[in-house]
């Protein structure tokens, strides 16, 4: 793995672990708006080393989850990311006559992966209906990585593709 390449990774599993236990208030609720899930679209920009580094950042955040099981928290809040990143990076190297639509449907692939993989598992852990559990992660998925994670998404394109000065 080039140097570069893992220093991204750690970047984002450790941006990923501090914005999810700073905002744990909203990070671990009903309506989870991970702020934290706005780096999941990244991926995008970043490719692997994003994915990764939010799949270990998933692990490490939930360590100090709430729910009934940690473990299963951690297990499948990180296949949740894992899934989701990959699904936002692959997604976006499809072809179509604008570059922004493939990357839109990347973040709603990961929206949808966030909202499926937690919510189904949330639902089972505390025993309640699964719809109730996809209507609450599922809308703070969209504002976390639809409405803050899209945009970002823009901006860091636009930031990497400007001339570096020497």
């Amino acid at each position: 793995m080039q140097s570069r390449n893992l220093a991204l990774m750690s970047i984002f599993a450790a941006l990923y672990a501090v914005l999810v236990v700073a905002l744990a208030g909203i990070s671990f609720q009903l309506v989870q708006v991970r702020i934290a899930d706005a780096l999941l679209p990244l991926s995008i920009v970043f490719g692997w080393p994003a994915v990764a580094g939010v799949t270990i950042g998933a692990a490490v955040a939930n360590i100090v989850s709430p729910s009934p099981s940690v473990v299963v928290d951690v297990v499948f809040g990180s296949l949740a990311n894992l899934v989701a990143g990959f699904l936002a990076w692959r997604i976006s190297q499809l072809r179509f006559s604008r570059e922004t639509i493939a990357e839109l449907l990347g973040c709603i692939s990961a929206i949808l992966a966030v909202t499926l993989i937690v919510g189904t598992y949330l639902a089972i852990l505390f025993q309640t209906e699964v719809w109730i559990w996809w209507l609450g992660v599922g809308a703070g998925s969209v504002i976390s990585i639809g409405i803050v994670g899209f945009p970002l998404v823009q901006i860091m394109k636009r930031i990497s593709q400007k001339p570096r000065s020497t």
